[in-house]
């Protein structure tokens, strides 16, 4: 039997295992899990969200996981308690994931300031976990003063990630050329630093250059915020430059974004957001798994595949068979 009172105290406590044992319920399909798992977060929802949430992405081989050690270490260093979620790809055949965080952050994973939770990102779009939120949510109330959210850099899920956080940090290589690597005009808007790491010996003066571009790049482009002005940051992770000015902008923008009352704003959104997407995935389960719709689904799949129906009269029988159910 679940002893959520016990688990509750325990989160509040600062109590790792009491948090693991907290993610897991939420992180868990079970339906009597989530029954738990909605009990728990109402009870403890009060006493969250005292923590900056930072969303860190970029493009592979950018050294993300290199920067996120350095910048965690840089902060329990000061006496931050530091929760890091990093969201690793799961395989879409055998739903398996890497999960090798703890492996790659090893010196962070070490520091009794700090929580490493690798999570699969399983079917989610994008590859951020669904539970991701909640997650946060519990980590705010063990006590964490910095959620890093670690996204797998792919697609969507950047987009999703800034949904769920107050500064979003996108991570680029030096070396951009004309093509400015790895850059995404949907990407760059919702950053609200872009860095630009191993800014080191022969790569420094790429790094100027691209530094150089992407500034002219957000010259063209319509602010996310009339408040703040997205600055590009260069670094070397791997040498341990340039991460105690990274920090300094994010301070600055939740100073700047808490004094104009948009700091306040963005959650309040961001948390009705998050009722509606997980009454989507709960109306999509409910869906499938409604006998009638099951057992219609392959028939009429089959008729789409091979071209005998449409999408849509197809969509329009299963839902028919939905509503006849209830």
């Amino acid at each position: 039997m679940i002893k959520l009172h016990d688990i509750a105290a325990g989160v509040r406590a600062g109590n790792i295992r009491s948090l693991a044992k907290a993610i897991t319920l939420v992180e868990s399909r079970s339906p009597d899990h989530s029954l738990a798992a909605t009990t728990l977060l109402d009870e403890l929802l009060p006493e969250s969200g005292q923590a900056i949430r930072v969303g860190i992405s970029g493009v592979p081989g950018v050294g993300k996981s290199t920067f996120i050690e350095e910048l965690g270490l840089l902060l329990t260093g000061q006496g931050y308690k530091v929760a890091v979620l990093a969201v690793d790809p799961s395989s879409q055949l055998s739903g398996g994931s890497i999960l090798g965080d703890k492996t790659r952050m090893e010196e962070l994973s070490r520091d009794p300031n700090a929580f490493i939770r690798p999570s699969p990102a399983g079917d989610t779009l994008g590859g951020v976990a669904r539970k991701t939120r909640e997650t946060m949510l519990l980590c705010e109330v063990a006590g964490y003063d910095v959620i890093i959210v670690e996204t797998v850099g792919v697609g969507q899920s950047e987009i999703t990630v800034a949904s769920m956080v107050d500064v979003f940090l996108l991570l680029q290589l030096p070396g951009a050329g004309d093509e400015l690597q790895g850059i995404k005009r949907g990407v760059m808007e919702i950053a609200d630093l872009i860095i630009i790491n191993k800014a080191e010996g022969d790569n420094r003066p790429k790094a100027d250059l691209a530094r150089q571009q992407y500034e002219n790049a957000l010259h063209m482009m319509a602010p996310k915020s009339i408040n703040w002005q997205v600055s590009v940051q260069l670094c070397s992770a791997l040498h341990r430059e340039g991460i105690d000015e990274i920090w300094q902008k994010v301070t600055e923008f939740r100073s700047v974004m808490q004094a104009s009352g948009e700091f306040d704003e963005k959650r309040r959104l961001q948390s009705s957001d998050w009722m509606w997407t997980l009454l989507q995935d709960d109306l999509k389960q409910l869906f499938l798994t409604n006998r009638s719709v099951s057992a219609l689904l392959p028939q009429v799949q089959e008729a789409v595949a091979s071209g005998v129906t449409t999408p849509g009269a197809a969509v329009r029988r299963l839902l028919e068979a939905f509503k006849r159910h209830y």
